[in-house]
C-alpha cells in the first residue's frame, strides 16, 4: 500500500509540471503578443489567471474565498500572503482580480517555458545582490505608474522546516508599500501546504481556502515600517491559528 501511495504521488507530481506547461503552450502566441508592449500587460494578466485556474483544476484543487473588504479595481495595492507551496502563485492569480506583478526570485526564470514569461513580466530580484534589491524599487514605481499592483511573499521563500506556521517577514514588501504609499492587503492560504508542499511524497487534491483581510493603510507611516511589518505578520499568523483550531474541531 505504501508503494502504491508513493507511485501515485510521483505521477501526480510529474502531472503538476505537465498541467503547468500545457496551457502555456496552447496560449503561447497570445501570451507572446501581450508582452510585446507595456500596454499589453492587462491582457497577459487575464490569460495568466486562466492559466492559474487551469493548473488548479487540473490538479484537483478547488478554492473558496472569504473576502472581508472589497478592493477598488482602479487602485494599486501591495498583496502579501504566507508562502508554503508551489501552488501559491496560481492561487494568488486565481483569487486576485486587480492586475498585479510578482516580485520574485530570479532563479524561477530558469524553469522551462514558464521562466520565459516570468522574467519578462515579473520584477526579479537576486537577494544576494544589493544592487538588484535596489533596482526593485525603480521597477515597482514603473508598474505602479501604469496602474498595476505588486505582489510579494514576505517570508522571502518557503521555510525548509514545514512545521513552521509562518516564518519571519523580510522588509522589502513593506519598504515598497510605504515608499509608494500602497495599501497592504494580507491574504491567508491555510491549506496550500497540505495540498502541495515541497515534500515530494505528499499532498492531495481538495479544498484550498483563502481569506482576504481588510487592507492596512501606509499613508503617512514612513517612520513606522517595522510596526506595520509586525502588524501584518500578526494578522496573517493569527488567522492561520484560527484555521488550525477550526480544523481540529472537525
Amino acid at each position: 500500500m505504501k508503494g502504491i501511495k508513493k507511485m501515485f504521488w510521483a505521477v501526480w507530481r510529474v502531472w503538476f509540471y505537465v498541467v503547468m506547461l500545457i496551457p502555456i503552450l496552447i496560449m503561447s502566441p497570445f501570451l507572446v503578443a501581450s508582452i510585446l508592449t507595456e500596454r499589453g500587460y492587462p491582457y497577459f494578466f487575464k490569460m495568466s489567471r486562466i492559466w492559474a485556474k487551469c493548473v488548479l483544476f487540473g490538479m484537483g484543487f478547488y478554492y473558496k474565498v472569504e473576502k472581508i473588504q472589497n478592493l477598488d479595481p482602479h487602485k494599486s495595492y501591495m498583496f502579501v500572503a504566507n508562502h508554503t507551496s508551489m501552488s501559491d502563485i496560481m492561487l494568488m492569480l486565481a483569487v486576485v482580480e486587480n492586475p498585479f506583478v510578482f516580485v520574485g526570485k530570479k532563479s524561477l526564470s530558469k524553469i522551462p517555458l514558464f521562466g520565459f514569461f516570468y522574467k519578462r513580466t515579473s520584477i526579479l530580484v537576486d537577494r544576494n545582490c544589493s544592487k538588484s534589491r535596489m533596482e526593485v524599487f525603480d521597477e515597482a514605481q514603473k508598474r505602479i505608474d501604469r496602474g498595476l499592483s505588486i505582489c510579494i511573499f514576505p517570508e522571502g521563500g518557503v521555510p525548509h522546516d514545514e512545521s513552521i506556521l509562518l516564518d519571519s517577514f523580510k522588509d522589502g514588501a513593506f519598504r515598497l508599500a510605504i515608499e509608494h504609499q500602497l495599501p497592504i492587503v494580507p491574504l491567508i492560504f491555510p491549506d496550500n501546504k497540505k495540498r502541495l508542499s515541497y515534500t515530494f511524497y505528499s499532498g492531495s487534491p481538495g479544498l484550498m481556502r483563502v481569506k482576504i483581510l481588510p487592507y492596512v493603510e501606509t499613508i503617512g507611516k514612513i517612520a513606522h515600517r517595522k510596526e506595520i511589518k509586525e502588524e501584518v505578520r500578526d494578522l496573517i499568523y493569527n488567522e492561520l491559528l484560527e484555521f488550525e483550531k477550526l480544523d481540529k474541531l472537525k
